[in-house]
């Protein structure tokens, strides 16, 4: 089988999902015609027309607010949002509206939605078209957060997240759309939602990461023997799998690319100092970009938690 890159893997969850459901439908600028802004939906208007593949107005908020109404319906709208940023526009329904339906409902409603959007640094955008705000919607009872880092789950964790029931945030590393190819599997391939993989077994440091700096972590994993955890849902995140990791390396090491200060990584730090204090030999360490706005393009390498950053934490952390 050819390998394929990121693009193509959700351009199949999504034909897929649409081709299993006739109820999931696609909304977003320019998805249509054009593909979308990266040309992942290309070819799907083609397929199943545009009464579910619905180009829209230039208005996140008016996007999103739709799609809540369209999962109200029994609908199962899959939003696309240009940029990270732009999902800003709409945080008030998805937080006011979409996040607390299944509990303004007490469970007789669930809004079974997903917004897809690139994130992060990376392709040299300008402002607005760089943020990693993930935290900003792990804080938000009611949804999920997922993030993928390979073709492979992106491909599976996409189409779980179409059929789960509560609203799913999808963050798509812009970073690594055409980066990294792979083999798909074939069939019916799904990534259940809440579970981490663990991808480089080790045994001295437990490193957690997501998206784009999972590969700069496995990177820096050379000299070092660390186990190299992919979080892949960081709402909610694998307790199970960080924990017994923890008990076996008792080093810890989050990587992130969004700012450190109330980042998720604090989140996960936090957990482990309540869950794992006792299996602890050092102090976590995180590794995060600093606590400021995405420089411009020129400056976007150093903004970005490099190999060597991330080596350094590694041997911090053994020196306990």
């Amino acid at each position: 089988m050819a390998k394929v890159n990121m693009v193509d893997a959700i351009n199949r969850a999504l034909s897929e999902e649409m081709a299993r459901d006739d109820r999931v439908v696609l909304l977003g600028e320019d998805i249509g015609k054009d593909g979308g802004v990266f040309r992942v939906t290309a070819g799907l208007l083609e397929r199943f027309g545009s009464e579910r593949v619905i180009d829209t107005p230039l208005s996140e908020l008016g996007i999103v607010g739709s799609a809540v109404g369209m999962a109200l319906w029994g609908l199962k709208p899959v939003v696309e949002i240009q940029f990270m940023a732009f999902v800003y526009e709409a945080i008030e329904q998805v937080f006011s509206h979409a996040a607390r339906m299944r509990a303004r409902s007490r469970g007789r409603y669930t809004c079974h939605m997903v917004i897809r959007t690139p994130y992060g640094v990376g392709i040299k955008g300008p402002e607005l078209h760089s943020d990693s705000t993930e935290a900003l919607f792990c804080h938000m009872p009611g949804l999920k957060v997922v993030v993928p880092s390979t073709p492979c789950n992106a491909l599976g964790l996409l189409k779980s997240a179409i059929r789960d029931e509560d609203p799913v945030i999808f963050l798509e590393p812009s970073r690594l759309y055409r980066t990294i190819k792979a083999e798909l599997p074939e069939g019916d391939y799904t990534i259940p939602l809440g579970r981490a993989e663990v991808v480089k077994e080790g045994s001295q440091i437990t490193a957690i990461s997501w998206g784009t700096m999972l590969h700069k972590t496995v990177e820096a994993t050379e000299g070092f023997d660390v186990e190299v955890i992919d979080l892949q849902t960081l709402k909610p995140f694998d307790e199970e799998t960080i924990l017994g990791s923890i008990k076996k390396t008792g080093r810890a090491v989050i990587v992130h690319e969004a700012t450190g200060f109330c980042g998720v990584g604090a989140e996960i730090a936090a957990f482990l100092s309540e869950h794992a204090i006792l299996h602890l030999r050092s102090p976590i360490i995180r590794v995060t970009a600093p606590d400021a706005v995405v420089p411009m393009a020129m400056l976007e390498d150093y903004y970005m938690p490099s190999v060597e950053k991330i080596k350094r934490a590694f041997e911090e952390v053994m020196k306990y």
